[in-house]
């Protein structure tokens, strides 16, 4: 196992398309890291420039306090599980996963307890006589896993391996990734689009757009106090309801109520609620804001409610039993709510 050190990364085409910019990140021994953002920010870049797939025309990265920018992909210790899975279709699952092993010249017994042990842990043993084309593909993203683990490596590099996966399918494999890296304690970077599965995995989330690196914490610190808007909107499932707001003295005026502000700002801010932040009160309470109400999402255990405030999309999620009419008031819970800074999208306070 090894820490991963990133300093002052960045990476270039020709032509001077930058596509990621100065990346600053510590990722510690055995850590989860999950690196993930919409498609183009530059996340798979990222994680295959500690790969070494591609160059690094900026900064340096170090595995277990080497500097590995010039070292091959062979020798860098680490091992990656693809997206596509990328098995050898002629071989049999047990021939996959004794394949890497095999070119380092490692001895027989060696390999032969290697792979019964990866095969134990991820119960694939049945069918480690089978080729690929015989397993589904939940079995042949374990295959690949499984050809990780064999190399025993200091990290582990996750590219988007459960895209190809159905969704009943990817929430099982996701609950089996966690475990497996609980157990084996191995250093990981995984990147993934998927919020969800970036919040259930991460011991840290890194969160990407542009290249850039918007916020890094705990799935909780970024959920709960995300760093600007852009992750507001992206990290959360419904998204949180921005809103255009007037403030004075730190109290956000919309939708014909009040809300309080961590800061105490006037002028123009973006307001930020979670849909589970805010419950209905009767009409006139005092503070409330309005909400027309347009359709409903029946949930089961909840219901979300859309509609707009002041002529901006808003959701709610409410109980089940919760009685609607045309129009809702709110209040948020107390310290519930977020500003934005207008202009840059920025937290305030």
């Amino acid at each position: 196992m090894a820490a991963i050190t990133l300093e002052a990364v960045g990476k270039s085409y020709a032509g001077g398309v930058k596509v990621v910019h100065s990346i600053d990140l510590a990722i510690e021994d055995g850590e989860f890291v999950v690196l993930v953002g919409p498609s183009g920010c530059g996340k798979s870049t990222l994680l295959r420039m500690v790969a070494g797939l591609e160059t690094v025309t900026e900064g340096q990265i170090s595995i277990g306090g080497r500097m590995v920018n010039e070292v091959e992909p062979a020798e860098r210790d680490i091992a990656m599980v693809f997206q596509n899975y990328a098995l050898y279709p002629h071989m049999t699952v047990r021939q996959n996963l004794a394949y890497g092993l095999k070119n380092r010249k490692m001895a027989k017994d060696e390999i032969t307890r290697r792979v019964d042990e990866a095969a134990q842990i991820l119960e694939i043993g049945a069918f480690l006589d089978r080729k690929p084309r015989a397993l589904s593909g939940g079995q042949r993203q374990r295959v690949a896993m499984g050809r990780a683990i064999v190399r025993e490596p200091a990290a582990f590099l996750f590219d988007e391996p459960l895209s190809n996966l159905d969704a009943k399918l990817r929430v099982q494999m996701r609950g089996e990734i966690k475990q497996l890296q609980a157990r084996l304690g191995t250093t990981s970077i995984y990147v993934t689009h998927d919020q969800l599965e970036a919040m259930t995995l991460a011991h840290r989330l890194v969160v990407l757009n542009g290249g850039r690196i918007e916020q890094v914490g705990t799935p909780l610190e970024v959920y709960r106090k995300p760093a600007s808007t852009f992750v507001a909107a992206f990290i959360g499932s419904p998204a949180m309801n921005l809103l255009e707001a007037r403030a004075e003295g730190g109290v956000a005026h919309v939708g014909g109520g009040r809300v309080p502000l961590e800061a105490a700002v006037s002028g123009t801010v973006t307001l930020g609620l979670r849909p589970e932040d805010v419950r209905p009160v009767d009409a006139g309470t005092d503070g409330a804001f309005v909400l027309k109400l347009a359709y409903v999402e029946e949930l089961g255990a909840q219901k979300l409610v859309h509609g707009t405030v002041e002529g901006h999309k808003f959701a709610c999620a409410l109980p089940s039993d919760a009685l609607l009419g045309d129009e809702l008031h709110l209040v948020p819970e107390p310290g519930a709510a977020h500003g934005f800074d207008a202009q840059s999208g920025k937290r305030l306070g």
